[in-house]
Parts: C-alpha cells; structure tokens; sequence
C-alpha cells in the first residue's frame, strides 16, 4: 500500500513516513493534534523541558523577517515534574509517536529530564544540546566531548532511543556529531535554529525582541540541508533527521 511504501528506518525506530514534526513547533504535541492529520506524520517532538520551571525571556520575543523570524523565547516551561502531570496521559493516547525533548545546564540536569520524559510514554528522547553549560555559559553543542557526556549520561537513564539535536553555528559539526554518535546516539537532528541578529533601519535599533536571537524558517534552509548533507559524507553512523 501507499502508506508501506513511506515506511523509513531512523536508526532502531521505524516510522511510518519520513515526516516528523520538530520541537517548538507542536507544543507538547496534544494539542497540535486536535487540528492537525497527524497520520502523514512519522513522529512529532514536543517542545523542550528542562529539570526545574524556566521562565524564558520578557514579551515581545518575536521579530518577523522576510526570511522567517528572530526569536528569543529562552525555552519557557514548566519543568519536568508539571510537564508529565499536565502532559503525560495525554500524549500517551495519540495515534502519532511523541519524541520528548530535553534541556539542561549539566549532563545531570539533562538526565533527570529523560527519565521524566520516559516517564511520560515518549518514543524516544531528543537532546537539545542548544543549551549554556552551568560551569562557563558554553553551549554543549559547541564542544564535542561535553555533547557526547551528555549524550553518555542521558543513555544511561533511559531505555528508549535517544538523539541529539545540534546547532547549526557549532564550529566543527561533523566533529560533534561523531562524538554524540559514539557516545550512543541513535540519531541527529540537523539542525536547530541559527544565531540571528535584526535591525529595524527606521528605528535604528534592534526590534523586539532585542538583541541576538534564533533565526528560523526559510532562510536557514541551505545552512540546515548542508550539515543533513555533509554529516553522513564524513561517516558518523547515525542517521541524521
């Protein structure tokens, strides 16, 4: 049948087409799917969770550009524990599969996070690597040996799949993308959103929400299909998403 022939292999995952809605975009997924046909999806990833409540960025967080947008959201939720009280038996009765997505500022963090998500019923696990390491401010997907702890350490806490999500700005992807994939992962999501910086020339000054921010839509498009392209030419195993 049609649907059959869709039917691709993400590392141990089988999904039943190679769509899968990306995080951020879905919210915690049940609720995108009252309005949305999620059978032409393989699998949908909520938005990301950290251990403890991040209350993100002040409003206005969102610059529109003809290439998409700048935002600042700085990944507000309600942490790990209200994440699976409000979400979990929820997502657990959805006809598509939910990825979780996790963050955090130490390999720990990031751990805890997993387990909860585990918790909750997800297919698999996500790691938004996006995120500033607690001892220097670093992100973690700048640096390939504190990505693959990362990973290492998230492996360990779960037994469903796990994946890292990657930043397209990290100076040596492939290199990091190799260290995830010793590390464990069974996939790549290539890529997060891009460093982005607006300025309103009649105002001259930053719009709202002021400042670098992530740049995402159209525009990043050939920046994201490069590191899906030039990932798997320099041989890390996993497959890239």
């Amino acid at each position: 049948m049609a649907q059959d022939r869709l039917t691709v292999d993400l590392g141990p995952l089988r999904l039943r087409t190679p769509l899968v809605a990306a995080s951020g975009t879905v919210g915690a997924v049940w609720e995108w799917a009252q309005v949305a046909d999620t059978r032409v999806f393989g699998a949908a990833v909520a938005k990301s969770v950290s251990p403890e409540p991040w209350t993100g960025r002040p409003a206005p967080r969102v610059a529109p550009l003809r290439t998409g947008m700048i935002n600042g959201i700085g990944i507000q939720n309600p942490g790990i524990d209200a994440w699976v009280e409000e979400n979990g038996s929820r997502i657990r009765s959805l006809e598509v599969p939910v990825w979780g997505s996790a963050v955090g500022n130490t390999a720990d963090g990031y751990a805890t996070v997993a387990r909860g998500l585990e918790g909750a019923g997800v297919a698999a696990v996500e790691i938004n690597l996006s995120c500033p390491n607690l001892d220097d401010g670093e992100m973690f997907s700048f640096d390939a040996d504190r990505s693959a702890g990362v990973v290492a350490a998230v492996k360990r806490a779960v037994t469903v799949p796990v994946g890292a999500k990657l930043s397209p700005n990290t100076p040596d992807v492939v290199g990091v993308a190799r260290a995830c994939v010793e590390a464990g992962a069974a996939f790549l999501t290539l890529t997060n959103t891009a460093f982005g910086f607006a300025v309103d020339p009649g105002a001259r000054r930053p719009p709202p929400p002021g400042g670098p921010g992530g740049h995402r839509g159209p525009g990043i498009n050939p920046g994201a299909l490069g590191a899906v392209a030039g990932v798997p030419q320099n041989r890390p195993a996993a497959p890239p998403g």
